[in-house]
């Protein structure tokens, strides 16, 4: 197959001046060289693409692709994910990953729990804080754990997310809503075991790949999985592999994973955060359906290594994923009518 990568290049975003911490999601040179090795030692062709801007440039053009491997997160807006894969949609190019809807949904983590919670998916009790006004009418107990809504790689996250009373709580929401521009979540703040979980599949064939608990060390900020904790893990974090085998609440947290992947209809690769409650109950956090995938930096490919599993190897899964998913869908509407404006 021709395979174009569409992504976010953050070396770019940076040459135009944006900061550090607002690139903190975007894609550095050797992830997309990663993709492209791994891709190209299956046998496939590859073509870059970039990010949004480039691959409308690219479709206008002309260019169309058998498949795009999709890790583009969008630069702006509260469903800035859904973009790239919105675009395809209008042209029919089959894509990696999760669609529109789920992208858009699962952004906001509010919304993420509202669907989930009903599934029978637990996880803690939350509210929405759109201003400060709102904390009038909110009744959970302390202590609360406050982030922005719909941000990735701990932005936001700090040692203050964890408050233990009113005024630690107005403080914080008031720093975040103002930095971020978006509403916070604030939720029961779960004290147990936490595991970020990678998936593999759709539907009925979507699986748990593994589990990493993360456990923070003493030189990390206590408590709280941080954005610095993150940027800085590989002093601040160990990454233990533990397995559903061995460790039954492993096992029940994979299955909470999972059903909560099945309900929000997420495709072919990413993962998901638990964390225990003070009961041991372990709570769906959030997902993540265009998890990074840097070979040594990310959590998904840092699973798949410590399971046994090469790069390669992961990346071929969720390419078959995506191939087989494909395979079973009819010809859309967008592919009918793209191949009769070309021919014409």
């Amino acid at each position: 197959m021709l395979i174009g990568l569409t992504y976010d290049l953050r070396s770019e975003y940076l040459a135009a001046g944006l900061s550090d911490e607002e690139t903190a999601e975007f894609d550095r040179e050797s992830t997309v060289a990663a993709i492209e090795g791994a891709l190209q030692s299956l046998g496939h062709q590859t073509e870059r693409i970039g990010h949004a801007r480039q691959l409308i440039a690219a479709l206008q053009a002309g260019q169309r692709w058998d498949l795009v491997f999709n890790i583009a997160e969008g630069l702006s807006g509260i469903a800035r994910e859904a973009q790239v894969p919105a675009i395809l949609d209008v042209y029919g190019v089959p894509y990696t990953f999760s669609d529109p809807l789920v992208l858009a949904l699962t952004l906001h983590k509010g919304l993420t729990k509202t669907v989930v919670r009903p599934a029978g998916v637990p996880t803690a009790p939350f509210a929405v804080i759109e201003e400060l006004a709102d904390l009038q009418n909110l009744e959970l107990p302390f202590p609360l754990f406050a982030k922005p809504i719909a941000e990735g790689t701990g932005k936001g996250v700090t040692p203050a997310s964890k408050v233990s009373d009113a005024a630690q709580l107005r403080s914080t929401c008031d720093q975040l809503l103002k930095q971020f521009q978006q509403p916070v979540l604030v939720e029961t703040f779960l004290p147990g075991r936490e595991f970020t979980i990678g998936m593999i599949g759709t539907d009925d064939a979507a699986y748990a790949l593994g589990t990493l608990e993360i456990v923070l060390l003493a030189s990390a900020e206590s408590e709280v999985y941080s954005y610095v904790n993150k940027e800085e893990c590989e002093s601040r974090v160990e990454y233990r592999l533990v397995r559903a085998s061995d460790d039954p609440l492993v096992k029940q947290a994979e299955e909470v994973a999972l059903r909560a992947w099945r309900v929000l209809g997420c495709r072919d690769g990413g993962r998901i955060d638990i964390r225990c409650d003070a009961a041991g109950v372990p709570c769906f956090l959030e997902v993540n359906p265009l998890a990074g995938i840097h070979p040594e930096h990310s959590d998904l490919p840092i699973l798949a290594t410590k399971l046994g599993i090469a790069y390669g190897d992961l990346i071929g899964r969720i390419i078959r994923s995506a191939e087989q998913r494909i395979a079973a869908t009819p010809r859309s509407l967008a592919q009918k009518f793209d191949a009769a404006v070309r021919k014409s």
